[in-house]
């Protein structure tokens, strides 16, 4: 596992950008938005008042091309943070080995700031669902056992527990196996993921659950497939080294 160390500071500021639906176009269009134009605008932001890493948790590319891709390395090449990728369920494996392979882009599945340990979950399954079989669990807790850091946050593509919603057919499988091992370590603090396009917050069993809103397009939280444009949105992570966290939805 690669792990990135950050240099000590008293606050961390980091940025999560999740389900950007890019198409090889920069005018390209999905679901009544120009997904390259909300990142854009949202990555001009960051350039304003640059944080100490950008996260993007999955679903990158709508299109599943190369050229998306690519769009995606020429919108970040100008920021000074390193940017840090998880898979979502439309992302390619091999074409994102390639993207980190590129400036500001990092290969990591974990970063240490201060007190906090931060590890970055590959949820993409076989299908649009996502999957953390006992073989990526048991993995995972080794690197706990070895980890001297006192807290930890996850971070993550797909939902974890059900919304109550149509996205609940593709979220987290495995449950029955994740919850428990999840419990089983106390210095798991929260999780975050992208793939319901929902801003929410909610504790379960002591742990809190926070989803990222898109950057795209936002999903209502009903029975069926409906979507709003209500710009660009992102979430903003002040992890302290002395061990606390707080987060802040924010929109264009």
């Amino acid at each position: 596992m690669h792990n990135y160390v950050f240099p000590a500071k008293a606050a961390y500021r980091l940025v999560q950008i999740t389900d950007c639906h890019l198409l090889a176009e920069h005018d390209g269009i999905y679901r009544d938005c120009q997904p390259a134009v909300h990142l854009q605008a949202i990555l001009a932001q960051l350039q304003l008042s640059p944080p100490d890493a950008l996260i993007l948790t999955g679903d990158l590319t709508q299109d599943h091309t190369l050229g998306s891709y690519q769009l995606l390395a020429q919108l970040c090449q100008e920021l000074s943070c390193p940017v840090f990728v998880l898979p979502g369920n439309h992302d390619d494996l091999a074409m994102l080995a390639q993207l980190q392979q590129q400036p500001p882009f990092q290969r990591a599945e974990s970063l240490s700031l201060g007190e906090w340990q931060l590890f970055l979950l590959n949820t993409k399954g076989a299908t649009p669902a996502g999957e953390f079989a006992e073989d990526r669990q048991s993995a995972l807790a080794q690197q706990f056992a070895k980890s001297q850091a006192k807290q930890f946050w996850l971070f993550c593509h797909h939902h974890p527990q059900p919304l109550g919603c149509f996205i609940d057919k593709h979220g987290l499988r495995d449950q029955q196996t994740f919850w428990p091992w999840l419990l089983r370590e106390p210095k798991i603090k929260g999780l975050a993921h992208g793939h319901a396009h929902l801003a929410y917050h909610k504790v379960a069993q002591g742990i809190d659950i926070v989803g990222c809103p898109a950057s795209s397009v936002q999903f209502l939280a009903s029975d069926d497939w409906q979507t709003v444009n209500a710009g660009p949105q992102w979430c903003e992570w002040y992890f302290a080294a002395a061990g606390q966290v707080s987060w802040q939805f924010k929109r264009l």
